[in-house]
């Protein structure tokens, strides 16, 4: 069964991930680029623009530097390697405690668990950038070479045209490094789609049906294993098929011949795998607005550049694990692809933006597949999630209890200060054509009815349609009653609800979801589904969709 981690990947590969398990690993971390990535919606029938963070890309030489830091000189585990101690223990006197260095000791001690779980045939794929590629690549050497293993390619992935830049020249590339456990790992040769300058080229014949083909050699010159040697057309040669192949070549008009009379094969275009893929890959597109499995997610990938790796490095039933899987596209074209797989990420937006990836492109089923680890499934689990010190995960539960409660469709509210007590906003239908918004608070501790009053205040203000308040405790009465007397709102065509609602994290575990006319979900529908003039536009933004 397939697998899904909520929360750090390092605690959940040490507990759950036993020692060479996984076929392939491919992960897309953040880059220490120092800034922050923005999951934008485009809201149907608004100009509002709301943004979910999706993850902070910023690292502080912090009590988690210190911690992985610690690890790495001690060799917690065993799976630190002399070259790795070493090396990072040189760096801490380069580089000091700071932002990059807190960086690459938090990459140090993952990519050490992946190179544990990872079997003799298995691989490994890091996606980077130009800033950090130089020492991850270091990184990796003192982790897979030291032990035996094999770096086979940095991969320079063009993903973006060209485009100026006032200071230096433009970055248009992202890096992929690519090692082996050992020198006995699974490939299976990858190809290219030809270029139009390649074809225009070399396939500039065409059958009278149009189809496109190239001249090759039919006999064996220059082939090491011989031939066949005979004539044919007036010319004997050694030809690179027996005569009987020849002949059926032939009859099937599969043999072209020059003006001389001697005969060539005939390639045809539509019959060809492409070009072997070569360590520059510029003939797959980022994602942009217009493509159709774009969701919003800050630094989504596409899919064809997971199926190019995945099916490069594995093979049907194999595991491949993504421990930082953001919004699942590594799972998604594992899924599709026949693979098992093992996803983790530490935001709660990526695992129910996974799942409802899954839903929308394999229906229930391939929800019901998905073993699903982290999530809060009692009152202790959500306890644990409201108490969590680590500031990466910062407002995990109420996302948690936003994304739950509303499937998804809510948008997370990530402003600091001056959010008015508002952790979320969906959005209901007045009418046919007009859509207000609807206000979500989230309260982990005590409550009264003067929160419902100030819910109740700005959802006025906003000219909402009405306020949930989510609450870990218990309401009270006077918390009922200012709710109920808040009245209710009548969209057209619909039943009346109440303006002021109250909703408990047990009601939630207990399987309560919104209940209100939504619009179009906030996240777009996954790539299988093709809905004609959807009407939810999204934008990725970051370094990688610039």
């Amino acid at each position: 069964m397939n697998k899904l981690f909520y929360g750090d990947n390092l605690d959940n590969l040490r507990r759950f991930i036993r020692d060479e398990t996984v076929d392939l690993c491919y992960i897309d971390p953040p880059f220490n680029s120092q800034r922050n990535y923005n999951q934008i919606y485009n809201n149907v029938g608004t100009e509002d623009r709301a943004q979910a963070q999706a993850f902070v890309d910023t690292w502080t030489w912090d009590d988690h530097a210190n911690r992985c830091f610690d690890e790495i000189l001690r060799n917690e585990n065993g799976v630190q390697t002399q070259q790795s101690i070493a090396l990072i223990s040189g760096l801490e006197k380069v580089l000091g405690k700071g932002s990059l260095f807190a960086y690459l000791v938090s990459m140090t001690v993952r990519i050490a668990e992946i190179r544990r779980v990872l079997k003799q045939t298995g691989s490994f794929y890091i996606h980077c950038d130009d800033v950090a590629d130089s020492y991850l690549r270091l990184i990796c050497d003192s982790l897979f070479v030291a032990r035996g293993g094999d770096f086979k390619n940095e991969i320079v992935w063009k993903r973006t045209s060209a485009h100026s830049d006032s200071t230096r020249y433009g970055r248009n590339t992202d890096r992929i490094l690519f090692y082996t456990a050992s020198g006995k790992s699974t490939w299976n040769d990858p190809y290219q789609k030809y270029d139009e300058a390649y074809v225009e080229q070399y396939y500039s014949r065409e059958d009278p049906d149009g189809r496109k083909w190239m001249s090759g050699d039919a006999s064996a010159a220059g082939l090491s294993g011989g031939g066949y040697e005979y004539e044919w057309n007036g010319h004997t040669k050694v030809w690179r098929y027996p005569k009987e192949t020849m002949q059926r070549l032939h009859d099937e008009g599969r043999i072209f011949y020059t003006r001389n009379g001697v005969a060539r094969r005939k390639r045809y275009l539509d019959e060809s795998n492409g070009m072997p893929a070569q360590d520059l890959w510029s003939d797959i597109q980022a994602l942009r607005s217009w493509h159709a499995e774009l969701l919003g997610y800050p630094t989504q990938k596409p899919e064809a550049l997971l199926e190019r790796i995945i099916s490069a490095s594995s093979n049907e039933g194999d595991t491949v694990l993504d421990a930082f899987c953001g919004c699942g596209t590594s799972v998604a074209v594992a899924d599709k692809l026949k693979r098992q797989w093992i996803g983790m990420d530490i935001t709660y937006q990526s695992v129910a933006l996974i799942l409802k990836r899954l839903k929308d492109s394999g229906g229930q089923e391939a929800v019901d597949n998905v073993e699903l680890h982290g999530v809060p499934r009692d009152m202790e689990g959500v306890d644990a999630l409201i108490h969590k010190k680590d500031d990466r995960v910062r407002k995990e539960f109420e996302k948690w209890a936003i994304l739950t409660y509303s499937d998804n469709r809510a948008v997370i509210n990530e402003k600091k200060g001056a959010d008015r007590g508002i952790d979320g906003v969906a959005y209901t239908r007045k009418s046919k054509d007009e859509v207000l918004p609807v206000m979500i608070s989230v309260k982990s501790g005590n409550v009264g009815a003067a929160m419902i009053r100030d819910l109740r205040g700005v959802v006025e203000r906003e000219g909402a349609a009405c306020g949930i308040l989510i609450t870990r405790n218990e309401p009270s009465k006077p918390m009922m009653q200012e709710a109920k007397a808040a009245g209710q709102f009548k969209p057209e065509h619909f039943a009346a609800f109440d303006r002021m609602q109250i909703v408990t994290v047990q009601e939630i575990l207990d399987g309560a979801r919104m209940n209100l006319p939504l619009m179009e979900e906030v996240a777009k529908k996954a790539a299988k589904r093709e809905t004609a003039g959807m009407q939810s536009g999204l934008f990725a933004g970051g370094a990688e969709a610039e």
